[in-house]
């Protein structure tokens, strides 16, 4: 691509569903003062007062652009995003979430847009197999195909994307020691939280000891194995809590009965629901417990590192770059209950181990992932790419 002057450049920022905006949260903004014409485009919910996300920078929505597989839906969101790029002409396309990267994607190469460009953060393929396996492995193929470049937001994830063939090496990049977007460790301090905040939750709770979850309350981030291995748990420890913090997706990734069951009835079970502000969340509990199936890069262990939490992660992409074994946490098989179990008691336990890693978690999340040094980098990848290196 022949180089421009910031000021002409133009970038598409293109998300399946509006929420996950605070993936990039501040990034758009940021690249607009740094003199590039932003768009941001994605799929519902379309808050009346706007996305917050977003405040500043201009929001075309895309009402067919949907999480689920749907031949219409998604054919009319594939014909929305020719006409928004026919219409706009963008330099730049770059998307995140694999149903905006592929309809994006697709599109941009349709109009010939000169950059595309698609984050990975996280593959679902890796959590199925048989028919819906192939059909993501596709949509995955597609999607690298016709993108220009590829980034993975971690080393492993890109190994992974290398090892399972669905692109070649040369096409893959990851930014400076991975995450889309960093994180704001002003924002996320402990010590900044007013303690009329954090004192209603610990009372709320009770007990000596709360292990936190942060994210959708769905089979696929390790519920099940969590309240396998709480249950066993809090029978040893009675004053051990297990506080959630989301939202239940039944329609979409639907908990087992029994389980769904005794998240609801559990007296030591705390569901919060969804959160717009998690730090005083985070600053009520002892400890991450973070089970989950499959990553690209999890911002909530970033977060709650930021916020001093040591963290039980599972051996997947992201969570195992982020948490050094022994040092801000402890890391564990996925899909492993009893491995859980006997992580989350070391942390009560092993009072040593445990400050150990709570006074490492702030430190090392500071050290490597501070937004601004993300934002630093994606804005440097795209002056590279642009030829507008200076």
């Amino acid at each position: 691509m022949q180089a421009k002057t910031t000021e002409k450049i133009k970038i598409l920022r293109v998300v399946t569903s509006s929420i996950s905006f605070k993936l990039i949260d501040g990034q758009a903004q940021f690249m607009q003062q740094q003199g590039y014409q932003v768009i941001t485009a994605s799929g519902g919910p379309f808050p009346k007062d706007g996305i917050p996300q977003l405040n500043g920078v201009r929001f075309v929505p895309q009402p067919h652009l949907v999480r689920p597989i749907s031949i219409r839906e998604d054919l009319l969101a594939l014909r929305d995003m020719i006409r928004l790029i026919r219409k706009e002409r963008p330099d730049i396309i770059h998307s995140h979430t694999p149903k905006a990267g592929l309809m994006g994607m697709l599109a941009g190469w349709l109009c010939h847009v000169p950059i595309r460009i698609h984050t990975v953060a996280g593959l679902p393929l890796l959590v199925h197999s048989g028919f819906k396996r192939k059909i993501l492995n596709l949509v995955e193929r597609i999607t690298y195909r016709c993108a220009t470049s590829v980034y993975p937001n971690s080393h492993k994830l890109r190994d992974t994307i290398i090892s399972l063939k669905l692109a070649s090496p040369d096409k893959l990049r990851v930014i400076g020691d991975g995450s889309s977007n960093g994180i704001n460790v002003q924002h996320f301090c402990k010590e900044l939280l007013a303690e009329e905040l954090v004192d209603p939750i610990r009372k709320q709770l009770g007990g000596s000891f709360t292990f936190i979850f942060v994210g959708r309350i769905v089979r696929d981030k390790g519920i099940c194995e969590l309240v396998e291995a709480f249950t066993r748990l809090q029978q040893e420890h009675p004053d051990a809590r297990l506080l959630l913090v989301g939202n239940f997706e039944q329609e979409l990734d639907p908990l087992p009965e029994e389980v769904y069951h005794t998240i609801q009835s559990h007296p030591a079970i705390y569901c919060a629901g969804w959160q717009d502000d998690v730090r005083p969340w985070f600053a009520a509990a002892d400890a991450l417990a973070f089970p989950s199936y499959r990553e690209g890069f999890p911002n909530v262990v970033l977060q709650a590192g930021a916020m001093e939490l040591p963290c039980v992660v599972s051996d997947i992409n992201g969570c195992n770059e982020i948490i050094i074994e022994g040092e801000n946490g402890l890391i564990i098989p996925p899909y492993d209950a009893a491995a859980l179990y006997q992580a989350m008691k070391r942390m009560i336990e092993d009072k040593a181990l445990y400050m150990h890693c709570q006074q490492n978690a702030r430190p090392l999340i500071a050290s490597r992932y501070k937004q601004e040094d993300v934002w630093q980098a994606t804005l440097e990848m795209y002056r590279s790419l642009t030829g507008n290196d200076k």
